[in-house]
């Protein structure tokens, strides 16, 4: 897994970055919000951990563009504040998890490596894959943010690759689970929505395409 680690202090900055390469994964790393906004423009990542108090600034922003610009990368913050507050501000600026320090780098690794598997057993076919939890599909290497419907239909379709999915099947994982109604109308402006986001030419859909009188089929690419 690719990770941003953007740290101020050096000998913590060292010392995560070495066991994280030890346990195989590939670490950029940064001590300011300059050099982690550098890093992020130039490669991808599919997490970053934060220190929230940074020279420049604070992680929360790094965090908050993240999630506005690429919502398919976990974010991990590390912070010596413990409060409620600060907890709460941090989840809702889109973070994943959290660390207070002082922490044991053992913890931190596991918290690592359970997002790891998260980015491992993500459905997928072809170029095409999707984080179900946090409604983002990845198409062609770029992140896509989904309605809970479209997330809900590219989970069955890719629960089903290659395979016939029934009105019948898509109208029941539709079903709103507040019990609102979902007609067939409701599944087609939901298909043709999410072909505009995984299809190369929306027009002319080779991904999803109609089993005329019985449902549909995601084919790979």
């Amino acid at each position: 897994m690719r990770i941003l680690l953007v740290e101020d202090d050096p000998s913590l900055q060292n010392g995560i970055s070495f066991k994280l390469s030890k346990e195989g994964h590939n670490v950029a790393c940064a001590g300011t919000i300059a050099g982690a906004t550098a890093l992020l423009a130039d490669s991808t990542f599919h997490l970053a951990i934060l220190d929230i108090t940074l020279p420049d600034g604070s992680g929360l922003d790094i965090c908050n563009r993240i999630r506005r610009d690429m919502p398919a990368i976990y974010v991990l913050l590390l912070t010596a504040k413990d409060t409620e507050m600060d907890i709460v501000t941090g989840y809702d600026m889109g973070a994943d998890d959290y660390l207070t320090k002082p922490f044991s780098v053992s913890v931190l690794l596991g918290k690592v490596n359970a997002l790891a598997r998260r980015v491992e057993e993500m459905p997928s076919i072809g170029e095409i894959s999707l984080d179900a939890s946090r409604q983002v599909a990845i198409v062609r290497g770029e992140a896509v943010s989904l309605t809970r419907n479209e997330s809900r239909l590219l989970s069955v379709f890719l629960q089903n690759a290659g395979q016939i999915v029934t009105k019948e099947c898509l109208l029941q994982n539709l079903w709103d689970i507040d019990g609102d109604f979902v007609d067939e109308n409701t599944v087609a402006v939901n298909i043709r929505r999410l072909r505009e986001k995984v299809e190369r030419d929306p027009s002319r859909p080779a991904l999803i395409e109609v089993v005329r009188g019985v449902g549909y089929r995601l084919r790979g690419e």
